[in-house]
Formats: C-alpha cells, sequence, structure tokens
C-alpha cells in the first residue's frame, strides 16, 4: 500500500477521496494546515504529496519551496484556475505535475500511479559525463562523490534523455512518457524542466535545444 499526503484546507475533499482511493490500494492522509504537515512530512514516510495552491498561513508555492529543502517526494499541485502561469510556478519550485481544479478523481489517481511506476519501473543503467554519473537502478545523480537532489520529475527527464542519447525528442512526446497521459499538454512545462535541469547539472550544453523540435542530450 502506498501512502499519499493530501495538503488541503477543504475538509469536504478528504473523505472522498480516501473511499475513492482505497481502490487503488492508496491510502490517503491528510493536513488542512501546510505547516503542520511540513512538520508531519518530517516525522513520516510518504510516497507523494497532492498540494493545494490556496492554503491558510503560506500558499502552497511557498509550501512546495520549504519541501523540497528537505525531501525530493513527488508532489502533484492542486491549481483552482488551472492558469498556466500557476503550474509554470508550480513546476519551477519543484513540483512534478499538476491538476487544476475541479478533477475528476480518476484523473488524480491516474497521474499518481504514473508517477510512482515511473519511480519503480527504471532499467538497471547508469551513463557518465565528465565529473556526473547517472545510476538509474539507485536513482542517482552525482557529481563525484557528491549527490545531486533531483525531483521525480527531474530524474524522470534525465534517464529519459539519457536513454535516448543522440535522440531528439519532441516535447509532446516528453511530456507523455513523464505523465502517461494525453491530458492538457502544455510545452512551457517540459522548458521549465529542462531548465531546472540545466541549472543542476551545471553543464548547460549537455541538453541541446534544437528549434522547432524539442530536445536532445550529447554527450560530447
Amino acid at each position: 500500500m502506498r501512502k499519499i499526503l493530501l495538503i488541503d484546507d477543504d475538509e469536504k475533499l478528504a473523505e472522498p477521496l480516501k473511499q475513492y482511493f482505497a481502490r487503488f490500494e492508496l491510502i490517503l492522509s491528510n493536513e488542512t494546515n501546510p505547516l503542520t504537515a511540513i512538520d508531519r512530512i518530517r516525522r513520516e514516510s510518504f510516497d507523494l504529496l497532492i498540494l493545494d495552491v490556496m492554503l491558510p498561513d503560506i500558499d502552497g508555492f511557498e509550501a512546495c519551496k520549504r519541501i523540497r529543502r528537505q525531501s525530493d517526494i513527488p508532489i502533484i499541485m492542486l491549481t483552482a484556475r488551472g492558469e498556466v502561469m500557476d503550474r509554470v510556478v508550480g513546476l519551477e519550485l519543484g513540483a512534478d505535475d499538476y491538476l487544476p481544479k475541479p478533477f475528476e478523481p480518476r484523473e488524480l489517481v491516474a497521474r499518481i500511479q504514473n508517477i510512482l511506476r515511473r519511480n519503480q519501473s527504471v532499467a538497471p543503467m547508469s551513463f557518465q559525463w565528465g565529473e556526473l554519473r547517472l545510476d538509474i537502478a539507485a536513482r542517482q545523480l552525482r557529481r563525484n562523490d557528491h549527490v545531486i537532489p533531483l525531483t521525480a520529475a527531474e530524474f524522470g527527464l534525465l534517464s529519459l534523455l539519457a536513454q535516448n542519447q543522440h535522440r531528439i525528442l519532441s516535447r509532446d512526446e516528453i511530456m507523455q512518457e513523464l505523465r502517461g497521459i494525453d491530458a492538457d499538454i502544455f510545452s512551457r512545462a517540459i522548458d521549465v524542466l529542462v531548465s531546472r535541469l540545466r541549472s543542476k547539472l551545471q553543464q548547460r550544453d549537455l541538453i541541446r535545444t534544437v528549434r522547432g523540435m524539442g530536445y536532445q542530450l550529447v554527450s560530447g
């Protein structure tokens, strides 16, 4: 059974979701206050977080930022308006996916399952680019002996590019692989992920932008 934490101040949302999630062997816990939730994440182990943007005390963006300081747990953000800028900000802060409200519970479960499956079903392969070493089996990226923390989406993107080295992957191909569902695709999300990944890799020429086509990982 996988443990999911819902951080949303809508107290009426949690109970029906708990019952629905149980059909898919997902245990849902919930917190209405983000500060309480952040403290709970330090004490308990969860497989994924569902984080609403509109929260008391601090908003979901600030909560995401604080969570990322201590954990690389997958995060799905809920945005009431579903505006592109809200999604982009969430992705820039380290969220792995987003879902506009109102949403269908089945779609939320599909996104959760895809992220959890992606985290499990990776081939036992490794790649080396100078000081950088990607160990897919261990789910680690290292620069020499230093581990570079990656979110689930960043790791998924780098692994996908690494396993398709020298092949140009379109934004739609990448989004389809990372999310596993053909819904509400927007290319800006991929651009944000690539930008975040380049910043962490500190080798901006490792991921090449091919204008009008997509992205390609080059090993030099």
